[in-house]
């Protein structure tokens, strides 16, 4: 099997950085933003460039049109040098991975390996007009090992097998309920809450914010590494971004972090 094109068209995912933030855009809104073989070669070759980029603190996921993502474009798999949906597996897991602290913003449906795509990501703020419904069972497709690692880590084993098991479809208001979306906006409101969110994180000491995220993402999956945390916490006890948060916090005005 060969590796996925990497060929850009006016479709692909296409990724902005700005300063500590980045952003990947689904732009394949006509076909309520499947992902193809391509399409996820080219995440993942966004995910390596943001990853290289020392400046970015947050990785923003957002999408064109009405539905965030409908998952897999399984009728690539009809093709005998398409990846598997494993593949797919693949390019979430290093979502999950990915040094900054990622933000999913759900303008709307959000289907299959989609709904693993949002549960990859550190924060998942939807808007009212967002539902989502995991088909895998009724398509006959066996999912992938991550992402059934992801259901349950974040949502707990009776709502995983619910969702996988019977294909129902749940909307907004109970995906916030069952720990799907971390906040819940009105349509209009959704860019606005997703840009302040970014700046607070942003905003924050790089240091710990990336060592945090990495090892609470390591121990919902029972990887508890103390020895790497401990020295993680010396470390950031004598970096000069404890010595500026400190003095901010005293003079009560905004932190200036450098990350050192």
């Amino acid at each position: 099997m060969s590796e996925p094109s990497t060929t850009v068209t006016a479709t692909s995912p296409v990724l902005t950085i700005e300063g500590a933030i980045a952003t990947i855009r689904l732009c394949n809104p006509g076909y309520a933003n499947r992902l193809s073989p391509s399409d996820l070669a080219i995440i993942q070759s966004h995910i390596h460039a943001v990853n290289q980029a020392p400046q970015v603190l947050v990785l923003r996921l957002i999408a064109d049109g009405k539905y965030f993502c409908s998952g897999y474009d399984i009728s690539s798999l009809a093709a005998e040098s398409a990846p598997s949906s494993l593949y797919f597996g693949e390019t979430v897991d290093l979502i999950e991975q990915a040094r900054p602290v990622t933000v999913a913003a759900i303008n709307g449906g959000v289907y299959g390996g989609g709904t693993d795509l949002c549960l990859a990501c550190d924060f998942r703020v939807g808007s009212t007009a967002a539902n989502m419904f995991m088909p895998a069972a009724k398509l006959g497709l066996h999912f992938y090992p991550g992402g059934m690692v992801r259901y349950i880590t974040r949502l707990g084993l009776n709502q995983a097998k619910r969702l996988f098991l019977t294909a129902e479809k749940i909307e907004a208001p109970e995906m916030q309920e069952i720990g799907f979306l971390t906040e819940l906006v009105e349509p209009e409101q959704l860019g606005p809450r997703v840009d302040a969110l970014t700046q607070q994180l942003a905003s924050m000491a790089p240091l710990a914010l990336l060592g945090i995220k990495k090892h609470l993402n390591l121990i919902a999956r029972g990887q508890l590494d103390e020895v790497t945390i401990q020295q993680a916490v010396l470390h950031s006890e004598r970096s000069d971004d404890i010595k500026e948060g400190a003095a901010a916090w005293k003079d009560k005005r905004p932190a200036i972090f450098k990350g050192l």
